[in-house]
Order: structure tokens, then sequence, then C-alpha cells
């Protein structure tokens, strides 16, 4: 609970006076009945009590009995002052068995009510009609209130909670990523954030509404009929359990459901992502038959959550009509024996329907709870998430990446802990400041896995990886990560012009620096041919560009930032050789200090490195230049014959 209220306490204000004002608009809806109530008994007595006086007179007159309990209400209701003083001798007379001086009250009574009846029916409720004015006015500026403020406090929490929510997601390691699909993110960071904020506003308006209409409705219809109220006590339990019965068989459904909104989510965003793939294969009809699963699953999960809350509002509608029914047939009754007055009971059914009609929004509170309830766990599954790349330990935060040294110290690594193969086992290798290493191996040995714990992308299960002497957990993440540069081997572009794009590397560069990494990265050829040059609009993921552009882009990007580690993951496959040589130079000229990693298939492209490292199932093979390779390493070797097509002869038989 302590999690949800940081949300809420810099909203205090909103969250306070969105229940008040719906507590206004509460008080004036309970009262309107009796208003109601009170100007049909007045008409009614308006009417009625000329009638009444007569046949009082002619009872008494011939000696019959006759209850004075109705003309009494009349009176009552008038609140004439002569009308309540020739009442009150009439009483007196009629107890005592004083028939002349009741015919002599009644002949008061009957000149009294001739001078009210005469007065317009319109003046006489003038001063109820007011105040209900006055109270419908109140009324609606309290429901105006109230959904201001409950909209202002919901969409403030949904915004909070849903930056809070990224910001958690963006200090997530890969493996935590790993953890959670990217649909599932998407779904937790839009639907589900929303499906909370919604209840929110919901509870703040209808929280204390609900609950105070129906209790207020409640007082006020015992009050007025306790002997009426008996059927309330029994519909109110029974419809309770109605839908208790509902709720619990319905709320299991709805977690169902968001997980399958997620199945569709990842779907659709595979699609998307990769749809050149899907019309390269001809793969439409299967995409969409995968979609139709994905989407009648969906259907089905939604359906059987529906299916059980479709009941709620017919068997609310069957509680009330049935209630309403008992009601009107037993104080019609009531009215017709005289014991109860039309206005009394149409206040008394408006109560009951104010009470089934908050009991029926708080069911369905119920049912928006149950269903945020599932989307507040999901929330909370991510919020939970141990972060387990931290600097909160670092030793030397103030730290930074000086030369670009490089060890790895007996360096063992698995992508699940549990696993009994490690992806890396026991790796020892020094990497020289300012040197340009090559790393080759097959598909699968673990390359871009060793070069992602230098920035720690992930962490050594066993082992250290220290950079000039420094455990990199003894790094903060910012000056850790600031010093290295990443071309991974999925070339990332955002949406934005090439420029944006570019100084993501530095966002203080000026357009002199970003020529120059751009020509290096031998990028500026093709830029500078578009129409609008480094202003050219990228589409999401640079996909109006070439793969070959993409990763050129992506270099220059890395370039720009001028780290003191570089690590290219295989980001020249897509470029031609001549233009990969030229590529190599520019990086040997312009970060000659910097130490360089580049991970490649090529030998080609690593041949000219200080350092060749050989790896082959997770582990270290050789290491050494390329000629020392091609004398003492079995695996290099055989990728050189492989790749020259068994033309070149080793070094030594060259030498010879």
């Amino acid at each position: 609970m302590k999690k949800w209220f940081k949300y809420v306490k810099p909203y205090w204000v909103y969250f306070v006076c969105g229940p008040l004002c719906m507590i206004v608009e509460v008080i004036g809806e309970v009262l309107m009945p009796s208003f109601f109530a009170r100007v049909m008994n007045l008409g009614s007595a308006f009417q009625g009590i000329e009638k009444e006086i007569a046949a009082a007179a002619e009872a008494i007159g011939a000696g019959t009995a006759y209850d004075p309990e109705t003309l009494a209400t009349f009176v009552k209701h008038l609140g004439n002052d002569a009308l309540s003083s020739a009442m009150s001798l009439f009483e007196g007379a009629f107890e005592s068995g004083d028939t002349v001086g009741a015919q002599a009250a009644l002949a008061k009574m009957a000149e009294a009510a001739e001078l009210v009846t005469a007065e317009p029916y319109v003046w006489q409720t003038m001063g109820t009609a007011l105040l209900m004015v006055l109270v419908a006015l109140i009324m609606m500026l309290g429901g105006v209130g109230g959904a201001y403020f409950g909209s202002k406090a919901s969409v403030n929490f949904g915004a909070d909670l849903r930056n809070d929510l990224f910001s958690k997601v963006q200090g997530f390691s890969f493996a935590s990523i790993d953890k959670f699909s990217t649909g599932s993110l998407v779904t937790r960071l839009t639907n589900d954030v929303t499906q909370i904020q919604n209840t929110v506003n919901m509870m703040l308006r209808m929280m204390l509404r609900s609950p105070g209409m129906m209790i207020g409705a409640l007082i006020m219809a015992i009050s007025l009929r306790p002997d009426l109220s008996v059927i309330l006590a029994v519909v109110l339990p029974l419809m309770l359990l109605s839908v208790g019965a509902i709720v619990l068989v319905g709320f299991p459904r709805f977690g169902r459901m968001q997980e399958k909104m997620d199945a569709l989510n990842s779907t659709v965003q595979e699609n998307i992502t990769n749809v050149r793939v899907v019309k390269s294969f001809v793969s439409e009809e299967r995409e969409k038959e995968k979609f139709r699963t994905a989407n009648r699953n969906m259907k089905n999960a939604g359906m059987s959550a529906m299916k059980v809350m479709i009941f709620m509002s017919p068997v609310m509608t069957i509680f009330m009509n049935v209630t309403t029914m008992t009601i009107l047939w037993f104080g019609a009754r009531m009215v017709q024996n005289h014991g109860m007055e039309i206005g009394d009971l149409s206040a008394f059914i408006s109560y009951v329907t104010q009470i089934l009609s908050s009991l029926m929004m708080v069911t369905f509170m119920i049912v928006s709870f149950s269903r945020a309830a599932a989307s507040a766990k999901r929330i909370n599954a991510v919020l939970d998430e141990k972060t387990d790349l931290t600097d909160e330990n670092a030793g030397r935060k103030e730290a930074v990446i000086e030369k670009g040294e490089i060890v790895f110290e007996n360096v063992t690594f698995r992508y699940y802990k549990g696993s009994e193969d490690p992806v890396l086992s026991k790796i020892d290798l020094k990497i020289p400041a300012g040197s340009t290493v090559g790393i080759i191996g097959s598909t699968g040995c673990g390359k871009t896995t060793l070069v992602s714990l230098i920035p720690r992308l992930y962490d050594a299960d066993e082992g250290r990886v220290l950079i000039d002497g420094i455990d990199v957990k003894d790094y903060s993440l910012y000056n850790l990560r600031e010093g290295v540069g990443m071309v991974l081997q999925k070339n990332v572009l955002f949406s934005g012009t090439i420029e944006s794009n570019l100084r993501w590397g530095d966002q203080e560069a000026d357009m002199d620096a970003i020529l120059e990494a751009s020509t290096l990265a031998q990028a500026d050829k093709f830029v500078s041919t578009f129409k609008e040059g480094y202003d050219t609009e990228l589409d999401q993921g640079g996909t109006n560009v070439s793969g070959g552009q993409k990763q050129r882009l992506c270099i220059a990007r890395a370039l720009l930032k001028k780290p003191k580690i570089l690590i290219l993951d295989d980001s020249t496959s897509a470029v031609d050789t001549a233009t990969e040589r030229q590529i190599r130079q520019g990086l040997a000229d312009y970060l000659n200090d910097s130490t360089k990693i580049i991970i490649a298939q090529r030998i080609s492209s690593v041949k000219d490195a200080d350092l060749i490292v050989v790896m082959d199932n997770g582990r270290i093979a050789a290491v050494g230049d390329h000629e020392e390779l091609l004398e003492i390493s079995e695996e290099y070797k055989e990728i050189f014959v492989s790749q020259t097509d068994g033309r070149s002869q080793p070094v030594a038989a060259a030498k010879a």
C-alpha cells in the first residue's frame, strides 16, 4: 500500500477535494426525495382539505365513526396557523365527545381552508421549489468539482506510475528484460496503467458517493417508513450474495485476459517490426494465421470473463424491479387505507431506488477493482523486479576510464543461473590500453557475451572484469558506460533526423565534429547525396536506409562519443571490403589512443589487429597475431582457409 501512496501524496489536495465534492452531491440527492414528497403531500392536502372537512362534519353530524388522522395530516402539510388552531380545538372536542364543539371547530377550519386554497398552489410551493433549485445548483457544483478533481488526481497518478514503470524498465539488465517479453512490457506500460488510472478516477467519484448515498437513503427510508424497510432487510443480503458470487467467478478470468493481451501485442509487434522479412519469405498467410490464433485466444478470454460479468446488470435490475413492485404493492394498500401519504410513498420508492442504484455502482466498482487488481499485480511484478545491475555498492563511483586496459580474470557466465553449461568458461584475457583486438570464432561461441561484460550489460557469475585495474562493479554505471562505445550486432536507429541520431553520441557536438565522425565512418558519402542532408528524417528503426548505411551511421554515432574503449560487434558485415578498410583506417587515426575491440566473421576484418582472440564453445582457444595464429591455431587456420578457398598458404610456408 505504501508503494501506491507515493503516487497519491503529491496530489493529496485533489484526492481529498474530489470525494468531498461528491459528498456534497450525495447530500443533495438524499434530500431531494423529501422535497418532492413535501410538494406532493402539499398538493394532496391543497386539493383534499375541504372535502375532508366536509366528510368529517357529515360523519359527526350523522354520529358515525370518523378517523381524524387524514385531516390532521392535511392540516400539518398546509402549515397554516388558523387551520392548526382550529384543528387543536376539533381534536379536543372530538376526544371529549363534544359534538357541538367539534362542529364549531370544523366550521372555523372550513373558513381557514377556504382562505388557504384561494391562494394559487404555485405560491404555496414556491419556498420548497426555490430550495430545490438551490440544492440542485449546489449538487451541480459538487458533481463538476468531483469530476474535475477526480480526473486531475487520476491522470497525474497514472502519469507518475507510468514514468516510474518506464524508469524501472530502463534500469533493467538484459537478463531482467529477457524475463518479460517486449509485448508484455508495452501492455503493462499502457493498458494496465490506464486500467488502474480509470479505477482511481472511479474510486474518487464513487468510493464515498455510492456508500454515502446508500447509507443516507437507508437512514431516510427507515425513518420515513420502518415497516416497509423490512423489505430491504430481505432483498439486500440476497443481492450481495448474488453479486459476490459473480465477482468471485469473474475475477480470475480478467487476469487471464490480460495475459492473452500480452501475447496479442507481442504478435503484432513482432510482425510489424519484421514485416520486410515476412514479405521476403512470402509468409503473410502464416502470420495472418498466427495473429488470428492470438486474436481468437484474446477474444475467448474476454468472452469467458464477460459471460460471467454480463449477469451483473440483469441480476441487479431484477432485484430492483422486484423490490419496487413489492413496495408498491404494500404501499398502495397503506395509501388506500389512509395509513400513508402518496408523497411519502413516492419518496420511499426514490430512496429504495437510490439504495439499489448505489449498490449497483458499488458492484461495478468491485468489477473495476477486480480488473485493476489484475493489472496492479502485473505492474508490481515489474516494479518489484530486483535490479541485478546497480552501482549502489560501487567502491569507486567517481572513477572514470582513462586508459582502456581490460582484464578478464577467470570469468565464467551463464544466462540461466541454474544451467549446468556456462556460456563463457574460465576466461583469462588481458587487452592492453590503446590496442586493437579482434575476436573471431564460430556462431554462438560467446563473442558478443564476452564483450557485453565490459559495460556491465551482464555481470559475470564467477571471476572479475577489470578496466584500468578497477573492477567494473566499482565504477558508477554512468561513468563506466560513458567510457565505452558499443556498436551492437543489431544496428538500431531511432525516428528523427540523421543529425539527432548521431547526437546520441554527444549531445553537445558541433556540426564539424558530426561531419568528421561521419566522414571517418564513411557515412558522409551517402548522407551528402540526400536532399535534406543531415536533416533527412529516418523512419523508426532506420528502415529507409540500407543495412550498410545503417551500420555506418551507428559507427559514426559511436565515434562521436570518443570513447576510451570502442566495441564493434560484427558492425561492418553489411559493407564492402574496401569501405571496411577505410573505416578501420579512420578508427586507427581518430581513436589512436583508445582500445578497439572488433568482433567479426571475416578474417580480413581482424588480421591487422594487434591481438586476435579465437573463441570456441565459450572458451578462448588461442590468442596471438595473424601470423602466429596461422601457425598455432587449427581453428583459425580452418577459418582462414575456408575464406580464401585454400589458395593462401600458411605464413611459415610462404617464408620458406
